[in-house]
């Protein structure tokens, strides 16, 4: 629903040369769509806003037209009377308001209105928030937390009641911050794909070993292994979450050689030329390129855990 005059003026004062605006004027004139359902073809109609969901460019003109409006939330958070303590952060289309504080309370009267204003926002520039997909979590390591949910009848919404684990980008948040749900589901998931593999063989011969040990390396490991920046940093507690991917390992080792279930793990994974998982993370830690340069992950997320 993005405005191409808006779109226009945004890309203006990003101080793109006159050539590339005249391009992008061109791009959005005179756009069609149609929709094709088996033999079933709609005739075609204008398309005058938008930027086209699917196409390369429709992820960078989207983040040029939202900055403004983050621009503008900040500014008008910061010309009230009170405070209000909260941060936003926007992937595209997908935004996300952030509030550290002692106390649910006030944490949840800040989210309120920051909701409430950048609704304000969006609406004013002819947006619209899908009330059906916002969703709070709360972050806490007390024992037995309450868990309040957040009211938005007031500008048309649900009532949010937060679950005990939080999706986001394909990661999976718990209230301590363990990662032993977001383990859990992508250890489980390598075992499935574990048995999909199995039946790349066939009647007369299956795989080789050495093919097998391949396919384990390059279509399994990368699915146990997402995002375990997040979990695996020195100081935190990771006995849980290596466990986990032990045990799916070990089965993979075990459908490598072919060995007995009752076989000795370490000797088998030996065997299979397979590295211990957490020497394999180690190793890992010591190459990904999503460093802290100045504070290390683990003060990060203490002092998030703290000041809930």
């Amino acid at each position: 629903m993005l405005n191409h005059k808006f779109l226009s003026l945004y890309l203006a004062k990003a101080g793109l040369n006159a050539n590339v605006l005249k391009f992008f004027k061109s791009y959005h004139s005179n756009r069609s769509t149609t929709y094709t359902w088996n033999n079933f073809t709609l005739q075609r109609f204008t398309t005058s806003i938008g930027v086209g969901q699917g196409s390369a460019l429709s992820p960078i003109l989207s983040a040029i037209y939202l900055a403004p409006i983050i621009k503008t939330f900040k500014k008008r958070k910061e010309n009230l009377k009170e405070k209000i303590q909260t941060d936003i952060l926007s992937f595209v289309d997908d935004g996300l308001l952030i509030s550290q504080e002692k106390s649910y309370e006030l944490s949840s009267t800040f989210l309120l209105s920051s909701y409430n204003m950048i609704f304000k926002i969006l609406s004013d520039l002819g947006l619209v928030m899908e009330h059906s997909k916002s969703e709070v979590f709360h972050f806490t390591r007390a024992c037995n937390p309450p868990n309040p949910a957040i009211d938005l009848t007031s500008v048309g919404g649900p009532l949010l009641q937060p679950k005990p684990t939080w999706r986001y980008l394909g990661f999976f948040f718990d209230r301590k911050l363990n990662f032993h749900h977001h383990v859990h589901h992508y250890a489980t998931k390598c075992l499935s794909t574990l048995h999909a593999i199995k039946m790349l063989g066939n009647s007369s011969r299956g795989l080789l070993l050495m093919q097998k040990h391949l396919l384990y390396r390059t279509c399994i490991v990368p699915i146990a292994l997402y995002g375990f920046q997040l979990w695996f940093f020195k100081g935190a507690l990771t006995v849980k979450n290596i466990m986990e991917l032990k045990k799916m390992q070990q089965r993979a080792a075990l459908w490598i050689t072919g060995a007995f279930h009752t076989s000795p793990s370490e000797e088998v994974e030996a065997i299979a030329g397979l590295i211990p998982i957490n020497l394999h993370l180690r190793k890992l830690n010591g190459r990904h390129h999503l460093r802290y340069t100045t504070t290390p992950p683990s003060h990060v997320i203490n002092s998030l855990l703290d000041k809930h």
